[in-house]
């Protein structure tokens, strides 16, 4: 089976990973990739949101399967591009149609959607400039803090927390009359601030029928005790030590299952993952938001927990099988640790050499394989003139399966000591609340 697979980060890294394991060997080709997804396939230098150019690839090289890693082509139609056109109609695309990726393009589809479904959420008003002076008021008589939220694609900046109500009102004209984010701010989602913990979970659907995947927990935060500038996320763990079964079936009955009925009932096409942002209040399970893919790098310890045959998994989704496999998880904990550019994520140089040290130390290799085994899944890299070079702001995420989640973290954080480039940074306290 030939594959092509959509992105250049860490998830797409560990998606070419993953599906390399297939006993069906499958050809696979990365579009644009990076230095790390050569190593599994070939790299094609298309744009992601070049619709043509991704079907001259498919029908050049035959491509049976398109995997989707970002959001941003999901939300701009590749579904419905594909499924429109007799050409590559069939070709299994993992992601939903333009209208179910608005679970994640739009946060005001994602409210009145949970509305609709009774599925729990924060108390919400969504404004606009047709109702600005509304939205001034409900955010004066708003109990603090109050979260506001940019309806569009902001590349994870249009979520801000306002302490108080001065704030949040500046805020809230600079995002509506200001084009703060540009044309993603100009509908804002008012919400009540939710106090408690955070985890994600996921699960890939045919549309009637899901399976559940390992659950996860991410780090936004730039800075040790989450302190610091929001990023793409500085690393992840999986599994979550709260999320007991009692805490899951709760996420089941209350949140996945009215969320794939809901699809359901209101005709929507999906075949995809659903990425559930949940925060756990007092004992309960609430949605902060939905994601149409995976998350990153949640993928990188997901699918190192992951035993099932992901080509498997993919064909019964667009089969609508998925009623079929029975889900595998590896018992043992999975810890990603991710490295950034000196300056992110705010400005940060690109093009910078990258020492892999520990590639000379076959004894810390053979002692790390032994204690579990660990990858190191390229994210802002690209080859440069016989040597690895960053390309990003994210650049590594290394990412340890151990007995437990503390043996996990030490595992990735040995390797990334042995690891430099200029201006290197990472988080040393990834799951620092559940390790003592």
């Amino acid at each position: 089976m030939k594959i092509l697979i959509l992105g250049s980060g860490g998830r797409e890294h560990a998606f070419c990973w993953k599906l390399s394991q297939s006993k069906s060997r499958p050809k696979l080709y990365i579009a644009p990739g990076n230095a790390g997804t050569a190593q599994f396939g070939e790299n094609i230098a298309i744009d992601i949101n070049d619709f043509e150019a991704i079907k001259n690839v498919c029908l050049s090289q035959d491509i049976e399967m398109v995997v989707v890693g970002p959001e941003e082509p999901l939300v701009n139609g590749i579904y419905d591009f594909f499924k429109n056109n007799k050409s590559i109609k069939d070709i299994i695309i993992t992601g939903p149609s333009g209208q179910g990726a608005q679970l994640e393009g739009s946060k005001a589809f994602a409210k009145s959607f949970m509305q609709k479904h009774q599925i729990p959420t924060a108390k919400y008003g969504e404004f606009n400039s047709g109702n600005f002076k509304e939205g001034l008021e409900y955010i004066q008589n708003h109990p603090l803090p109050v979260v506001l939220k940019a309806d569009g694609l902001a590349a994870g900046k249009g979520v801000l927390i306002c302490n108080n109500h001065a704030e949040a009102l500046a805020e809230f004209d600079q995002m509506i009359q200001q084009s703060k984010f540009g044309d993603a701010g100009k509908k804002v989602v008012v919400e009540e601030f939710l106090d408690g913990i955070e985890m994600s979970v996921f699960v890939l659907t045919d549309g009637k029928n899901y399976v559940l995947l390992p659950e996860a927990k991410d780090y936004k935060k730039i800075n040790e005790g989450d302190k610091g500038l929001n990023t793409g996320g500085m690393g992840a763990i999986s599994p979550v030590p709260f999320a007991t079964h009692h805490f899951m079936q709760k996420v089941v009955e209350r949140i996945i299952e009215p969320t794939i009925k809901g699809l359901q009932e209101d005709k929507i096409d999906y075949k995809g993952f659903i990425f559930f942002g949940l925060i756990k209040v007092d004992e309960d399970p609430m949605v902060i938001e939905y994601n149409c893919r995976m998350g990153d790098p949640e993928t990188e310890v997901v699918l190192l927990r992951l035993q099932n045959d992901l080509v498997e998994l993919f064909i019964a989704m667009g089969q609508e099988k998925l009623d079929q496999p029975k889900i595998i998880f590896n018992k043992n904990n999975a810890a990603t640790i991710v490295a950034v550019s000196g300056g992110y994520p705010e400005k940060y140089a690109t093009g910078l050499p990258i020492d892999f040290n520990y590639l000379q130390n076959p004894e810390a290799i053979k002692h790390l394989d032994e204690d579990g085994g660990i990858m190191v899944f390229h994210a802002g890299t690209k080859p440069g003139n016989n040597e690895v070079v960053t390309n990003g702001g994210r650049v590594l995420a290394v990412s340890s399966l151990s007995d437990t989640l503390a043996d996990a973290i030490e595992l990735s954080k040995t390797i990334l000591e042995q690891i430099h480039f200029k201006g290197m940074y990472f988080r040393k306290d990834i799951g620092y609340e559940f390790v003592d």
